[in-house]
This record gives structure tokens, C-alpha cells and sequence, in this order.
């Protein structure tokens, strides 16, 4: 078990009067244990409680031969895995409950009455997740250095005249030749109108001169994840998306320059909007400025309109403003940002002036 880690769980449990509970999402699990085990639509179930008396339930399909320094209680598919659960809970205490347990196993914990009271517990989990710890940290900066010499390589296939489908896989053969895991996300690479929707899905699209090019791209590395965009230009720029690029240009570089513990994220959000808006394509800029990332891509916690929080050091985050021009133009530039003690370092190093490919 990661104990610093566990003792933070376990700290904030104190805090807010849940005395034990059960962790179920693999990833929060991995942050604990150090271990990935994808259990499908099978059960599994870390149990941890203030008295310190966790147990780890895995199906005997799913065999875990290393010492995870937490008692492993096993179980097959012919027993009923809930109810072996509820042998360990403290049925007099309430008990926090991850917020992705399928409810067909909550609902027969509380048909075993396994607990005085079941809670939310996710929120405990999600917020000791948000602040890295030095470990983490140098793991996402790897994965974005990774990203930085990807989006390079990326950029100099532009000359070819690959489809967007075609520059995606590649961009699964750089990552592999980098040593990187596979993908964070499916990545997005969009030409000339196509860059107009944010999320859109590489098709059989072939760059045009003047297309504006969308690279939205990151990848895993030692399960952590990395998320970056560039937007560049095919040939030549006409003089609306060289504005264009220059207000999301300055969003993104505004609100990094605020980036520092006590801001709220809706306060960063408001900077990289209010400037957008000032030039007149408030209506242009469609999602939030930005989300956290770690062993997800997208880790709890957004920087949007809505999120008050504070930000505190070692939280990542991205700042991706875009605006996006329908059958026109889209323009999206995205840095990840590591909150330090007195501002943030930006993790992408990669170049993000304007540049047109020859």
C-alpha cells in the first residue's frame, strides 16, 4: 500500500465522520496499492476503516501474486462476493461508498444491512488524488515530454498530406517508439472546417492550404497520463484565423499567468473567457477552459465557470481555450500546468507561437 497516500484517505475519512469504506474504482485502487486490476463487471472492493484493518476482495479470476501489503480476501464466481464483503464491514458505523460502484452490488450491501448508513465517499478519494505527490509529479512530466517530441513528429508529417485517420494511427506508432503505453484519449486531429468541432473524430479528410490543423493528442506513460493541443496552419493563414489564433493565444498564456495556490478555478476560467469575449467570440468559446488529469485524463475537478474551489500546490490541470468558427475555423491551444508554491510550471514545452507548415 502507498501509505503516505492512505494516511491522507484515512485523515480527511476522520474529518468528515466516515469511519471506513469502500474503494472501488480501479484507478483510485492502483493509487493505493500501486496495482491495476481490471475486474470488467466482476467485483472488487478495497476495504480500508480508521482502525486500519483493510482488506483488499479480488475474484480468484483476477490472481494477484504480489505482496500489496494488504490482506487479500479471494472469491469465485459461484459465492456471493457482496456478501463476503459485508462479513467485514462494521454494520453499527456508516460506510462511504465509491460513486462508479454499479448499484447492483450497493443495493445488495444494503439488503445485507452492511452499514448504519451508506455516504458518498468519492469526493475523499478524488480530492487527495488532485494534489500530486513528488512521485507523480516526475511521472507527468515524462508523459509530457513525451507529448512535446509526438506533436513535433506530428507536425512534420503535415507536408504529406495524410488523412486525419492516417495521422492518428501513426501518431500510435510514435508513442510505441517513444516508449509510451498506448493513448490517454483517442486522439483528435482535425483539417480546415473539421477543426470547428472540439471534439471532432478523425475521418478520411485531406489538408487543404490555408486549413487550420487541430492536433489534440497525449498519451500513458507509467499510467499517467499527458494531454496537450497545437493548432498550426497549412501553407498560409489568412488574416481572421491569424486573429483568431492570437485571442486564444492570449487566453492561454493570460490565464497560466494567474495560476497560483488560493485562486478558484472559476477565477481562471473568467480570465481566459472575459478575453475571449472582449474580442468579440465569447459565443465561439463552447467548453471549459480546462480539466485535472493523472491516472485519468480527466481526473476530478474542472476549471470551469462553476468550480469555486481553490487550487492548491501539485494539482495539474489544463488550460485549453479555443474558439471554434463553424464550416470556417477552429483554434484550440492546451498546456498542462503543475500548481507550485507560489505560480505553476508549465509541463509542455513545445512551441505554440503560430506556425505555418510548408
Amino acid at each position: 500500500m502507498k501509505i503516505k497516500r492512505l494516511d491522507k484517505i484515512l485523515k480527511e475519512m476522520e474529518s468528515k465522520n466516515i469511519p471506513q469504506m469502500l474503494v472501488t474504482d480501479p484507478a483510485a485502487i492502483f493509487y493505493l496499492t500501486g496495482k491495476w486490476i481490471h475486474p470488467g463487471e466482476r467485483l472488487l472492493a478495497l476495504y480500508i476503516n480508521l482502525n486500519k484493518e483493510h482488506k483488499l476482495f479480488i475474484n480468484e479470476l483476477f490472481p494477484v501474486h504480489e505482496d500489496l501489503g494488504v490482506e487479500k480476501i479471494w472469491f469465485n464466481d459461484t459465492q456471493d462476493g457482496v456478501e463476503i464483503v459485508s462479513r467485514y464491514i462494521d454494520k453499527e458505523k456508516p460506510i462511504g461508498i465509491d460513486k462508479n460502484w454499479p448499484a447492483r452490488f450497493l443495493l445488495r450491501l444494503m439488503e445485507l444491512e452492511g452499514g448504519s448508513a451508506f455516504v458518498n465517499g468519492s469526493e475523499i478519494i478524488d480530492r487527495v488524488r488532485m494534489c500530486k505527490d513528488d512521485e507523480e509529479k516526475n511521472l507527468m512530466r515524462e508523459a509530457s515530454r513525451i507529448n512535446d517530441i509526438a506533436i513535433e513528429k506530428m507536425i512534420k508529417l503535415i507536408p504529406q498530406k495524410y488523412s486525419e485517420k492516417k495521422m492518428a494511427q501513426i501518431l500510435g506508432e510514435i508513442y510505441e517508439e517513444l516508449g509510451a503505453n498506448g493513448f490517454s484519449f483517442s486522439p483528435i486531429i482535425a483539417y480546415g472546417a473539421n477543426a470547428a468541432d472540439p471534439h471532432h473524430e478523425p475521418d478520411n479528410s485531406i489538408v487543404k492550404e490555408g486549413d487550420s490543423i487541430i492536433i489534440d493528442i497525449g498519451c500513458v506513460k507509467n499510467s499517467y497520463c499527458s494531454d496537450m493541443t497545437r493548432t498550426v496552419f497549412y501553407k498560409n493563414v489568412s488574416d481572421k484565423s491569424r486573429e483568431v489564433y492570437n485571442v486564444v493565444l492570449e487566453a492561454n498564456k493570460k490565464a497560466i499567468d494567474i495560476v497560483k495556490p488560493g485562486m478558484r478555478f472559476c477565477d481562471i476560467d473568467d480570465v481566459a473567457r472575459n478575453h475571449i469575449e472582449s474580442a468579440g467570440y465569447g459565443k465561439y468559446f463552447t467548453h471549459r477552459t480546462g480539466h485535472s488529469i493523472g491516472i485519468e485524463v480527466h481526473d476530478f475537478g474542472d476549471v470551469s465557470t462553476v468550480n469555486t474551489d481553490r487550487i492548491e500546490p501539485g494539482m495539474i490541470f489544463s488550460i485549453e481555450p479555443g474558439i471554434y468558427l463553424p464550416g470556417e475555423v477552429g483554434v484550440r491551444i492546451e498546456d498542462l500546468v503543475l500548481v507550485t508554491e507560489d505560480g505553476c510550471e508549465v509541463l509542455n514545452k513545445y512551441d505554440k507561437e503560430l506556425i505555418i507548415v510548408e
